[in-house]
C-alpha cells in the first residue's frame, strides 16, 4: 500500500511519514518546496513537490498510483484569512477533487477538534475564519463517495507522544502531541472500520491501536 501525505513537512506529517516508513507501506511525501526534500530523502521516503495553490490535476499527478490520501496540510496560526481559504479550504477540496482524479477511494481528513456550525459562530473572531474553512473542507468530503475518515484532534502540542488517546465522536476538549495524532492517522489506515467515520482524539489512557478499534 502507498500512502500520500499531503502536508508531509509540517510537524504531524513528518511523524506520519516515520511511523509510515517503519511500517511494510510505502509513502509519497507531498512537500511545496525543494530544500525541504532532503528531510525526508535521508528518511527514504519518495517525495513530489507540488504547492497546493496549484491547480486539481498537478495534485492529481502527486497522487497518481497511491491508495490512500492523507489530507494533513494547514495554513498555520500565524498566516492571514486568505492563507486559511487557499490552504485549508481550497487546498482540502482540490485534494479531494484530485483524489477522484487520481481514482483514490481512500481519505483521511485531519481537521479542527470542533467544525459544527456551533463552533463557527462560538470562535473567537480570529479563528472563526480557520473554523469554518474546516467545516466546509469536511462537508465536502462527507459528501462524496470516498472511503473517508475525519479525525478531529484537540489542541495540539509538541510533547514527547504517550502511545495513549481517548477517541470517540464526542470528547471532553483537552490536548494531545502531535506524536499521538500521526499514531491515530496510521492506524486509521490500517483499520478499514473507520471508514466513513469522524471523531475526535485526546490524550487519554487508551494505546492507540485499542482506540481506534473501538470506533
Amino acid at each position: 500500500m502507498k500512502i500520500l501525505v499531503v502536508g508531509a513537512n509540517g510537524q504531524v506529517g513528518k511523524h506520519l511519514v516515520q511511523f509510515i516508513q517503519k511500517s511494510d507501506y510505502e509513502v509519497r511525501s507531498m512537500i511545496r518546496k525543494e530544500e525541504q526534500a532532503e528531510y525526508f530523502k535521508d528518511l527514504g521516503a519518495e517525495t513530489a513537490l507540488v504547492d497546493l495553490e496549484q491547480d486539481v490535476e498537478a495534485i492529481a499527478k502527486a497522487a497518481d498510483g497511491v491508495d490512500v490520501i492523507v489530507f494533513a496540510a494547514g495554513s498555520g496560526p500565524k498566516t492571514g484569512k486568505d492563507k486559511t481559504i487557499m490552504v485549508d479550504l481550497d487546498g482540502a477540496v482540490k485534494t479531494i477533487e484530485a483524489a477522484k482524479t487520481a481514482g483514490v477511494k481512500r481519505f483521511i481528513m485531519v481537521s479542527s477538534f470542533d467544525t459544527t456550525r456551533e463552533a463557527i459562530q462560538e470562535a473567537p473572531e480570529s479563528f472563526a475564519p480557520y473554523v469554518a474553512a474546516k467545516h466546509y473542507a469536511d462537508e465536502w468530503l462527507k459528501a462524496t463517495d470516498l472511503d473517508y475518515t475525519i479525525i478531529h484532534p484537540g489542541g495540539l502540542t509538541n510533547d514527547k507522544g504517550t502511545g495513549k488517546v481517548s477517541a470517540a465522536e464526542k470528547v471532553e476538549r483537552g490536548e494531545i502531541p502531535r506524536e499521538d495524532v500521526a499514531s491515530v492517522i496510521f492506524h486509521s489506515i490500517k483499520n478499514s472500520d473507520t471508514i466513513k467515520k469522524e471523531f475526535q482524539i485526546v490524550s487519554g489512557n487508551t494505546p492507540v491501536d485499542e482506540a481506534v478499534e473501538s470506533l
